[in-house]
């Protein structure tokens, strides 16, 4: 799952996108795409038309190299859960702007999900202190499913003052 519980309490929660192809699979589907791209261009080595060829397929594996890549930096984004003292704090870092953070007292804290009419299907809020926020938006359906029960018993530990151990 693309987040981890700790033991613990400075950060209790670190959340980040799911990364389904790896920096492995990212050079395999590149050196695929160059190797399968050229093969039909062997029968042209000599003549004039492979220089008329080659450059398309070579934009085309720069694409998909760009493509990939603006996908990673895309997915490089953040969320922690922090208890610090009477205090739970959220803090997002986004892949480009400014961090943001939320803090609220853990008596006042709620978990909520929402099963329609957010941005995505069983959203999870967090709210107290005035504020609500979104937490784990970008995992999946499932994930955010479990992470909603996980979320609210460990809410519950902290305000019980007994210590969370996942």
């Amino acid at each position: 799952m693309p987040y981890r519980w700790s033991p613990q309490h400075d950060v209790l929660l670190t959340l980040w996108p799911h990364r389904s192809l790896p920096r492995k699979g990212f050079a395999a589907m590149i050196l695929l795409a160059f190797t399968l791209g050229t093969m039909p261009l062997y029968a042209l080595i000599g003549t004039v038309f492979l220089w008329g060829i080659l450059p398309f397929v070579l934009a085309m594996v720069g694409a998909l190299w760009w493509g990939l890549e603006r996908s990673y930096r895309d997915g490089e984004i953040l969320e922690e859960l922090r208890f610090d003292g009477a205090d739970l704090i959220l803090r997002h870092k986004p892949v480009h702007g400014t961090v943001k953070e939320w803090v609220c007292n853990i008596y006042w804290a709620r978990a909520e999900m929402h099963v329609s009419g957010g941005p995505v299907p069983f959203y999870i809020t967090l709210s107290g202190n005035g504020r609500t926020v979104e937490i784990g938006s970008f995992l999946s359906e499932d994930e955010r499913k479990i992470l909603f029960t996980e979320l609210q018993s460990t809410l519950s530990e902290l305000r019980a003052g007994s210590d969370p151990v996942k």
